[in-house]
């Protein structure tokens, strides 16, 4: 009986370890475009008439945003340059007394706390900026307060060293602690507040519970260590680390924390979601996976890796991020549409099937917007790769139209927790 047990919970580790790879993103996402594209969908029409449309307003953001041409990767970076102001250049201040191992593991612990509050906050919450009386709201909102939150030494358990992430920090946060930083209350409501909490102490949790990943004080930036110099603190000067090294360490290390309740037996799969015509081998057979916080934190590791020394290579093997800047590019370009359009005036939720699909088809289709826009502007993958695309870029069109057609709204309603979307 205990083998038997025993060997239906090894096929749940493979499965569950078969839908953490991107080429398994792709494959299915790609499967449901081209069942999109032959009519066969429930949900959505593609209408190719309109790349162009998609591909021209992406170009178009990119030479607004960057007109110089030098565009850099999509990451929780660029929140923290919002409004103008060099916040890195604030934190290396901070830090400048500091050896270089520890800047590094500062600015590790940073991107990791900040990436984990970044789902949506919803259209009415706002964070207003003490220092510089600036106002932001969503993901920069959520990116600048999550930054002073990190300066002030909320995530630290030790007050000697305040600019650091640690296990036992992050289990002792209160709800109302968080709510007090990022401002949020029943006149400026943040969605998912209580949720985010509780990931942030789940993470405390999980790091605990895997000493040899995140070391004996259980900080995130012990991943860091584990992958580039396991040996010691120095960093060779020949390191490189593959991005879906990363992504794969993420993925199994912090399993755990997501709460989803999607699960193959007792094995959690986080962002991954039942579709009726997705197929696949064994028990993936009916998952669609996307893993976009964690792909979200893996592109924004890329910079404090580098930053550090370390050569990230391989950029191409993440995915687009589906989320709803992205999706809503799709429709509000026209390249999507809704089947039915009353669909526009209902509140869905992340596992129903129209947000899946609308969530794969976007995965599917940025890198045929991605391809159409590098022909565009004259240039090859390698001089903008796809984390660039979303950066000049996709994410920003986007909200552009979004703000157009509704005011900066989403053109689907989901309900959300604060950690998916």
């Amino acid at each position: 009986m205990s083998t038997h047990l025993g060997s239906h919970q090894e096929e749940a580790y493979a499965a569950a370890s078969a839908l953490r790879k991107t080429s398994a993103i792709r494959d299915r996402a790609r499967h449901l475009l081209s069942r999109a594209r032959h009519g066969e969908s429930s949900w959505f029409v593609v209408d190719e008439g309109f790349m162009d449309t998609a591909v021209h307003e992406v170009a178009s953001a990119s030479k607004t945003r960057y007109p110089r041409g030098h565009i850099p990767v999509h990451s929780r970076w660029r929140h923290f340059e919002a409004g103008g102001v060099d916040r890195k250049a604030q934190l290396d201040t901070l830090l400048a007394d500091l050896p270089p191992t520890e800047r590094a593991h500062a600015l590790i612990d940073l991107a990791v706390v900040s990436v984990l509050l970044d789902g949506g906050a919803g259209a009415d919450w706002k964070y207003t900026e003490p220092a510089s009386g600036k106002v932001f709201t969503r993901s920069e909102g959520l990116g600048i307060a999550s930054f002073h939150a990190f300066t002030s030494g909320m995530f630290s358990s030790d007050p000697k060293h305040p600019y650091q992430v640690d296990m036992n920090g992050l289990r002792a946060l209160l709800t109302e602690h968080l709510a007090t930083a990022f401002q949020a209350a029943e006149h400026n409501r943040l969605v998912g507040l209580a949720e985010r909490a509780t990931l942030l102490r789940r993470l405390g949790e999980v790091m605990g519970e895997q000493p040899e990943v995140f070391g004996g004080a259980g900080r995130p930036s012990g991943l860091f260590d584990m992958m580039i110099s396991p040996n010691g603190p120095g960093v060779p000067h020949t390191a490189s680390v593959q991005a879906h090294d990363i992504l794969s360490q993420l993925l199994m290390s912090l399993s755990g924390i997501w709460p989803s309740g999607n699960a193959i037996g007792t094995v959690p799969l986080g962002d991954c979601w039942r579709h009726s015509a997705v197929r696949g081998e064994g028990l993936t057979d009916g998952w669609m996976p996307f893993h976009k916080l964690s792909q979200w934190l893996t592109y924004s590791l890329i910079e404090p890796f580098e930053w550090s020394g370390v050569q990230v290579r391989g950029l191409e093997q993440l995915t687009a991020l589906p989320e709803y800047r992205n999706g809503g590019l799709l429709i509000d370009s026209g390249l999507l549409r809704l089947r039915d359009e009353a669909a526009a005036q209902q509140v869905w939720h992340p596992g129903d099937e129209i947000i899946v699909e609308w969530r794969a088809l976007t995965v599917a289709l940025m890198d045929d917007v991605a391809h159409g826009v590098r022909k565009h502007m004259g240039l090859s993958e390698t001089q903008m790769p796809l984390a660039c695309v979303l950066e000049g870029g996709t994410w920003a069109a986007g909200r552009e139209l979004a703000l157009r057609k509704r005011g900066g709204l989403p053109p689907l309603q989901v309900m959300s927790d604060g950690t998916v979307f």
